[in-house]
């Protein structure tokens, strides 16, 4: 009798009288999530539970949040930019008035991060 494993191609290997799915992680499920890949995991597993299953039983869940982590950095690094240009928060202010310069490019990222999360990680 075959389990659905085997049907699907598992092998298993004995080790102290147990039998151990023959199972690795694919080398490419190696390299690290970054802050916004495991947000979106967290979202994913707490709101979105039917896509998480799919995402891991395909093996897709890790190359998934590598992405939508990477094009989160690239999102954020473009609005900053934007948002501090059209603010006026320079290179200048940064020289005269560094606490200034501090409190409204710390308002600019967190600003950044939300509609970050809103368009990217939270849909």
């Amino acid at each position: 009798m075959n389990t659905i494993f085997e049907e699907l191609g598992g092998t298993y290997s004995r080790k102290d009288g147990y039998l151990y799915p023959n199972i690795t992680v694919p080398e490419e499920d190696k390299e690290p999530i970054g802050k916004y890949g495991w947000i979106r995991r967290r979202y994913l597993e707490d709101h979105r539970p039917v896509l998480y299953s799919h995402l891991v039983f395909t093996g897709k869940l890790f190359s998934h949040l590598r992405e939508i982590d990477k094009t989160c950095h690239e999102r954020m690094e473009l609005l900053v930019r934007q948002m501090a240009e059209a603010e006026g928060v320079t290179e200048k202010l940064k020289a005269e008035n560094q606490m200034e310069w501090v409190r409204r490019m710390n308002s600019i990222q967190n600003r950044a991060e939300e509609i970050i999360g809103n368009e990217l990680i939270y849909n």
